[in-house]
């Protein structure tokens, strides 16, 4: 037997199904405009950051190269004499003038020969007359001038002979014996004079030898150089040094030399004169200031590279010989650049970073930088004079990050 359903039977039998299925359309839609609006106002807040823009302007330029401090003199001092070290006054580190003495030597011996080297000279002045310094004459000589009476006396005697000899008033056997008389004389005034002349030059040496004497007495005190300090005493009290032995070294710190290698591609940026900053690990943060002395007229070969020498003021005693010394060589011309903040330069694994701002984001580029200058640093790359860069938070940045500039 079959049923029959009116229509309308059974719109009232669906009606209730229908009106849920509505009303939970209805909730939905809402729950999903109240989640836009939620996910609206918790998402990603603009990063807060100040801004500068990239300028060009003129930057000095330098050279920047390492060096080690060197002494300005370094001198080994050797004994001169032999003897026995009797006293050390100097210890290392002592500061020392020019003339400072240094060791002594027992001079006894040395004392002894200056004191026979003067006898020798004196005695031979005395035959010579030359006592209290009077000046060589060689006819003042005592036997140079008796020669010299004998044979004017005998030279006279002849002449008369001879005059007589002439008018025969005297035999030829007295005329040949004056006149080997007067020959005789003559050669006996010449012989004095000869041998005046060697006494003489036996006084030159025994001058020189009493000169050799006194030098070496000198020597037993062995004086510095030059002002500066004793890096090391090599000998003590009762020590036997010999001639030549090394004794100590002193060292002229100021000023001190630094010698820098720089590359041969600013061997036209370089020149005697020109300003050198330096700065050491002993006193992070101070610079030192000081001068190029030398600039090698060719390069080295094995490295291809000019050496410079530059002179630095140590008169406070703050650098040592042996520093590691970072400098810097300043360029004969300024030239222009583009320069940021420091701060708006991030460096991530090597690469560096400025974020330049567009609108409401940060655009993200890659840069090169140069020279470093006060709070400000050189980009060679990536960048462009009117670029306006975020200096702040750059940490927190990434490209397309949306930012609010303060103003």
């Amino acid at each position: 037997m079959r049923v029959r359903v009116r229509p309308s039977t059974l719109l009232l039998a669906l009606l209730p199904v229908l009106l849920l299925g509505a009303s939970l359309s209805a909730c939905t839609g809402r729950a999903a405009d109240t989640a836009a609006a939620a996910e609206g106002e918790t998402g990603p807040k603009p990063v807060d950051v100040t801004t500068a823009a990239a300028k060009e302007q003129p930057i000095e330029r330098f050279i920047t190269v390492t060096g080690t401090l060197n002494a300005q003199e370094e001198a080994d001092v050797a004994a001169e004499v032999a003897g026995r070290v009797v006293a050390t006054p100097v210890e290392r580190g002592s500061q020392v003038g020019n003339g400072a003495v240094l060791i002594r030597i027992a001079d006894v011996e040395v004392s002894a020969q200056v004191r026979e080297a003067e006898a020798n000279a004196a005695q031979i002045e005395a035959r010579l007359g030359m006592a209290g310094g009077a000046p060589f004459d060689v006819d003042k000589v005592p036997e140079v001038a008796t020669a010299r009476a004998l044979y004017d006396q005998a030279q006279a005697d002849f002449s008369r002979v001879q005059m007589l000899f002439t008018r025969q008033l005297v035999s030829e056997a007295e005329f040949d014996q004056r006149r080997t008389q007067s020959e005789s004389t003559r050669r006996q005034y010449e012989g004095a004079r000869n041998g005046a002349e060697q006494q003489y030059q036996a006084l030159l040496a025994a001058r020189a030898r009493v000169a050799l004497a006194r030098k070496a007495l000198e020597d037993t005190v062995v004086r510095a150089p030059f002002s500066g300090v004793v890096g090391q005493r090599l000998v003590s009290v009762g020590d036997y040094v010999v001639k030549g032995t090394k004794i100590a070294t002193v060292l002229r710190t100021d000023p001190l030399r630094v010698e820098l290698t720089v590359p041969e591609q600013y061997i036209t940026a370089l020149g005697t004169g020109r300003e050198v900053s330096l700065q050491v690990d002993a006193w992070p943060g101070r610079t030192f200031v000081g001068h190029v002395r030398y600039v090698s007229p060719g390069l080295k070969a094995e490295s291809r590279a000019l050496t410079v020498e530059a002179i630095v003021d140590n008169r406070a005693g703050d650098l040592k010989p042996g520093f590691f010394a970072q400098a810097r060589i300043q360029q004969a011309n300024a030239t222009p650049g583009i320069v940021v903040p420091t701060s708006a330069v991030r460096t991530t694994g090597g690469t560096q970073r400025v974020f330049v701002t567009s609108g409401p984001q940060v655009e993200e580029r890659v840069v090169t930088t140069g020279q470093a200058l006060d709070g400000l640093i050189e980009v060679t790359s990536g960048l462009k004079a009117g670029d306006v860069v975020a200096t702040s938070n750059v940490l927190q940045l990434e490209d397309g990050a949306r930012v609010a500039v303060a103003r």
